[in-house]
């Protein structure tokens, strides 16, 4: 099952689309602008958030918790590295590797494979990524982890 964020260049808080294959809508995900820390929601078609995802701000390298439907369901965090960025999930038994630089990653499970493969289209107006999610079940966690490690770079961008 394949999902395409394209987000905005210029708005005042993050406000984008997630498309499935077909070009539908199928969720939006707003961030908070007056908070301290990140914050984002996701929201599926009918207004209800699906998924919750909160920086921790006392926290020495990017911390983020993700609830889904309400649920405390993974924290990420970056992990200090000299030369490329490295992310832990904590909760699934999931990993994080690929090409940071190009922005080309993958999610895996260490029981099941691969989960969600990522990778950014260039050359488009907006960050624009294609999520490739092996299993539908596992489609708001990997959406959720693909958008927390997009906040992590954001915020390191700013």
């Amino acid at each position: 099952m394949k999902l395409y964020i394209k987000q905005k260049v210029w708005s005042w808080k993050d406000r984008f689309t997630v498309k499935d294959a077909d070009g539908n809508d199928r969720y939006t995900v707003e961030g908070e602008i007056m908070s301290i820390g990140r914050k984002l929601h996701v929201r599926d078609m009918d207004g209800r958030e699906v998924v919750y995802i909160a920086q921790e701000v006392w926290s020495w390298m990017p911390r983020y918790h993700v609830h889904i439907m309400g649920s405390h369901a993974a924290e990420v965090h970056q992990k200090f590295s000299w030369f490329h960025p490295k992310y832990e999930i904590i909760g699934p038994d999931w990993t994080v590797e690929g090409d940071w630089w190009a922005h080309d990653y993958e999610v895996s499970s260490q029981s099941r494979g691969p989960v969600v493969r990522i990778s950014k289209e260039w050359m488009t107006w907006g960050d624009s990524y294609e999520l490739d999610v092996a299993d539908p079940a596992d489609e708001l966690l990997a959406l959720a982890i693909v958008l927390t490690i997009d906040c992590v770079k954001a915020s390191q961008s700013n």
